[in-house]
């Protein structure tokens, strides 16, 4: 039998830093087993469960899905399957839809119709908007009232907000938060992240009501419920949880 491994021998086995092993633990995705010192030691099983965890990561699934679908009688895999294979469809067709708008301003382009930089940045935000799918749509429908949706509607953005460059920012961002949380919620990476996170509120936070705040963080408190419906939602639902978690800290000091 195989003597179990301590961790700094399991993040050379793996490439996984100490940090998110204990992160993956505190999730938990990971049991170790403890000494009487509290040392943790990784058997066959846990380095079985460890390649498990970075397999299913690699195909596009949440800590959420992988937790459930890794803990005992959960999740029905060929559903989970199903659902991952759904949105990769959904993805193609943003894709294919970009491509078409592309292709687009291409031909324009090769017949020699002037296409400026301000003309390509209007006709890519026009594309935008003719291809943004009914998703977002639904399942605000679900989550808000009419009369919370036309009290949204009596406080838009400011005068030149640009819509399509938010959202390009928020996935930015939202894709390096999504990156950082196996490293924990106190590093100085993370601390900056989240006064990116608050600053990138700001055009938000400048015209919202108090009841608007209010509605905006449930929903995304939600966010489990209905992140899978939502392909081009900014950031998953874990990281919008790590960034709560770094401002609870910051609150409690």
């Amino acid at each position: 039998m195989e003597q179990p491994l301590d961790i700094r021998d399991v993040a050379r086995r793996t490439g996984l830093t100490s940090r998110a092993l204990r992160f993956y633990e505190a999730r938990g995705l990971l049991e170790p087993l403890r000494t009487y010192s509290g040392r943790r030691l990784y058997g066959r099983g846990e380095l079985e469960r460890i390649q498990q965890i970075l397999a299913l990561k690699r195909a596009g699934l949440t800590l959420a899905q992988i937790g459930k679908l890794t803990a005992r009688g959960a999740l029905d895999l060929a559903a989970l399957v199903e659902a991952q294979l759904k949105i990769i469809e959904e993805r193609k067709a943003e894709l294919d839809g970009a491509r078409a708008l592309l292709l687009s301003i291409k031909s324009r382009i090769d017949r020699g119709e002037p296409v400026d930089a301000a003309t390509f940045c209007s006709l890519i935000r026009e594309g935008d908007r003719i291809m943004q799918p009914e998703d977002w749509k639904k399942v605000t429908d679900r989550y808000f009232s009419p009369e919370e949706q036309a009290h949204w509607a009596e406080h838009p953005p400011q005068p030149g907000f640009d819509q399509a460059e938010y959202s390009r920012k928020w996935k930015e961002l939202g894709d390096r938060v999504q990156a950082a949380i196996p490293n924990g919620p106190d590093t100085p990476e993370a601390q900056a992240l989240f006064d990116e996170w608050q600053q990138l509120l700001a055009p938000f936070t400048a015209t919202a009501t108090p009841e608007m705040m209010q509605g905006a963080t449930r929903f995304y408190e939600r966010m489990d419920e209905w992140h899978g419906d939502v392909p081009q939602a900014p950031f998953t639902p874990e990281a919008f949880r790590f960034i709560q978690e770094i401002g609870r800290r910051r609150a409690d000091k």
